[in-house]
């Protein structure tokens, strides 16, 4: 949000919601202007765009069973459509994003390192020339495998060697060179052209080699040398857009595959050979695996989506709306939080990124009302993390849920519709009870847009409408996906942000930008994958997790909790997701629990890992903001979510509330539950019976709420009589004495 925009939130008036659908420019982010923009920004739009030709080329022959001649991108083999996904993705992101943040004062000129980074070109167009020069003389005819002296030879020496040098050149030079914002680094250009030579190269091998040679000696040792530089590649661009997280726990297990014979007990794992695991890591192992597989369809297509709603303003209706639905509610731009927030993160797939969009404008005006710094930010944070769990979308995780499992998408969708309603009225409860605590008012009148004229533009709820319908009609996810696309360009047309070509070509734009990150975070956790899947650590995590078990399956759970949160400690929802997937879930599974269930587990608490003490990202993106302490601010989002921390254990013991089970039996569950999370906010924030409520009726309160949530008759009546009795108690102790 720009600087005048905070200041029309923070004036009185009416509010004005501007630059909810501003993109937010990243630390390390180039800016371009001139020719370099155009370059730039057509790129960007090609990317998304031959996306979306792809994908609904495969749409329209899935559907109609026949091919299109004369659409070059329609018959695109799904390896090389994943490779060249991550490659562009490689591209734009070295030539947008720098290896460091840029200082306040570019350092422009020459540099000794430039001679060293442009040096380094030299090997790296070498390796795309000898790339070439396999695919023709393959095409040719030659017998192409790991055993033939020559070609080892060749493929090391003329393609491997000079492409790690330049691989390993360019990203150290990345680092020490002195950023200059507005043009693109030498070193970065090393990595383009690197990124290119390892696409074109196992685009050859896979399109001509059976790919049942990976992991065998028939396997050319090039493959290899290319997934080591791609695996580089991939790391150093993750680390540039999210972090060094993620990179962290990559790191830890690429060292595992190497050092896991050393290690005893359950870690231990057989040897395996540099060559074997990096010939199978860039294969749907590992790299293009189901990670790829979802972020290559799914998430950019609903990517596309989200920057269509972004370039026809209709981000900045949901919070306008939002502000007219709740604003008058005490406490009122909390509960505008809430709304807003849910809304933008079901689409755009991440919690901190959706704190920045929403949070610019309703933390400052939650300060203005009463709340205080940290719990401001801890409630943009807690309500921007729900929105990964809210369906239909749910930040891609239900797509990659699906990819995993072979569970249909709609129903997943339909199973997280109570688990989500159970945590957002649970943070609405939160936020509504400290605002009664603290005497809080709405906002005014006047200082809310009309009601009647949100109301006059509902249709703009249309795309999000049409995508739904679409879905339970029985479209695939690329035809909903692409109708709610085109929906949202033709509400424009009923707006004052009529979108034209240049919109369209712009919405295009920002969705290959968007996506950068998303890629090449998924691409990253396809390595972690790819190492679970190759050393066999997952199994052997599972029967740690069946031996805890037949102890205590409680306890397993709990331990199973704390290891999802773990590994999603600073990382996006979707890596976090499918690391815990691979990890977790199948243990969970062979406990006996269904696996919805168990994907559900793991993923509700990957998903709230991001408002985990002590790594938070989304309550450290609200502290930035807010101007709280980030510590005291992942304490208060942590505290304000707290439900989180207990519907996948609700769900596991009722699944009735992941919708299965007969209509009396799901609407008692998600009554009874409710009310449940409605007793533990009271217990948590101390507000019972229109009053404060001292430390026993707090634990009393908690207590029931625990009896309402287990999900069982006798539990819920126990849980009842509780609530009833404590609310007799409390009056009674609240009570004034009679005036003489």
């Amino acid at each position: 949000m720009t600087d005048d925009a905070k200041q029309d939130v923070l004036s009185d008036g009416p509010i004005k919601v501007e630059g909810v659908d501003d993109e937010p420019v990243e630390h390390n982010r180039r800016i371009f202007d001139g020719r370099a923009y155009l370059i730039i920004a057509t790129l960007s739009g090609l990317y998304a765009i031959f996306h979306m030709a792809v994908l609904n080329g495969w749409s329209i022959r899935a559907w109609t069973g026949v091919d299109i001649p004369g659409l070059p991108v329609f018959p695109m083999e799904t390896w090389n459509f994943r490779i060249v996904h991550i490659a562009g993705a490689l591209i734009l992101g070295f030539l947008l994003y720098s290896a460091r943040a840029f200082p306040d004062r570019d350092k422009a000129g020459w540099h000794p390192l430039d001679i060293v980074a442009y040096l380094a070109l030299i090997p790296a167009f070498y390796a795309c020339y000898t790339a070439m020069t396999f695919a023709n003389q393959i095409a040719g005819g030659a017998m192409w495998n790991g055993i033939d002296p020559g070609i080892r030879a060749a493929e090391t020496w003329h393609y491997g060697v000079p492409l790690i040098a330049a691989t390993a050149i360019g990203i150290v030079i990345g680092w020490m060179r002195p950023r200059v914002r507005g043009s693109i680094a030498s070193a970065d250009l090393v990595l383009v052209v690197c990124s290119v030579a390892v696409a074109m190269y196992l685009i050859t091998i896979f399109g001509t080699l059976m790919r049942n040679a990976t992991g065998t000696p028939f396997a050319p040792i090039g493959m290899s040398l290319a997934a080591v530089a791609g695996t580089a590649l991939i790391m150093e661009m993750t680390r540039r857009v999210a972090g060094l997280a993620l990179i962290v726990i990559a790191g830890i297990f690429l060292i595992y595959v190497f050092v896991g014979d050393l290690l005893p007990g359950f870690l231990n794992a057989p040897d395996i050979a540099w060559q074997r695991f990096f010939s199978q890591v860039y294969t749907d192992a590992g790299i293009l695996g189901p990670t790829t597989a979802v972020s290559s369809t799914y998430i950019i297509l609903f990517i596309i989506f989200a920057a269509f709603l972004q370039a026809s303003k209709v981000g900045e209706y949901f919070v306008n709306f939002a502000f007219a639905a709740a604003g008058r509610a005490r406490g009122g731009p909390a509960k505008v939080s809430i709304f807003a927030s849910g809304l933008m993160g079901m689409i755009n797939g991440t919690s901190a990124g959706n704190v920045v969009a929403t949070g610019s404008l309703t933390i400052p005006l939650m300060k203005k009302v009463g709340y205080k710094p940290t719990t401001a930010g801890a409630v943009e944070a807690a309500a921007s993390t729900g929105g990964q769990i809210m369906p239909p979308i749910m930040g891609a995780g239900a797509f990659i849920m699906a990819e995993i499992t072979g569970i249909p998408y709609t129903d997943i969708a339909i199973a997280a519709i109570i688990p989500a309603v159970l945590y957002f009225v649970s943070i609405y409860f939160m936020v509504d009870f400290e605002a009664a605590k603290l005497g809080m008012r709405g906002m005014r009148e006047d200082e809310l847009p009309k009601f009647r004229d949100m109301v006059r533009r509902v249709y703009l709820f249309l795309p999000i409408i049409i995508l739904i319908a679409a879905l339970f009609m029985g479209y695939s996810v690329i035809r909903a996906g692409t109708l709610a696309t085109a929906a949202a360009a033709v509400v424009s047309w009923f707006t004052p942000y009529r979108m034209g070509l240049k919109s369209v070509a712009k919405a295009f734009e920002i969705a290959g930008i968007m996506s950068i990150q998303i890629i090449a975070v998924c691409a990253c956790a396809g390595i972690i994958v790819g190492v679970i899947s190759l050393t066999g650590v997952g199994a052997r995590f599972s029967s740690v997790l069946l031996s805890i078990a037949d102890a205590n399956q409680l306890l397993a759970l709990f331990f199973a909790m704390c290891i999802s949160i773990l590994l999603g400690m600073g990382m996006p929802t979707t890596a976090a997701y499918a690391v815990a997937a691979s990890v977790v879930a199948p243990g969970l599974v062979q406990l006996g629990i269904p696996a919805l269930t168990a994907h559900f587990f793991v993923f509700y608490f990957a998903v709230v890992s991001a408002i985990t003490p002590p790594v938070a990202l989304a309550s450290y993106a609200a502290a930035g903001i807010s101007g709280a302490n980030p510590m005291e601010t992942s304490v208060a989002s942590f505290k304000i979510g707290i439900s989180a921390f207990i519907v996948p254990f609700m769900f596991f013991y009722n699944s009735a509330l992941l919708m299965d089970g007969t209509w009396f039996e799901v609407m008692r569950a998600g009554a009874t539950a409710i009310f449940g999370v409605f007793l533990l906010s009271s217990g948590v924030q101390g507000w019972w019976a229109a009053s404060r409520a001292n430390w026993p009726i707090r634990g009393g309160l908690i207590i029931v709420a625990l009896f309402m949530i287990e999900g069982g008759l006798v539990s819920d009546l126990i849980g009842i009589g509780g609530a009833v009795a404590l609310f007799v108690l409390s009056r009674a102790t609240s009570a004034k004495p009679a005036a003489p």
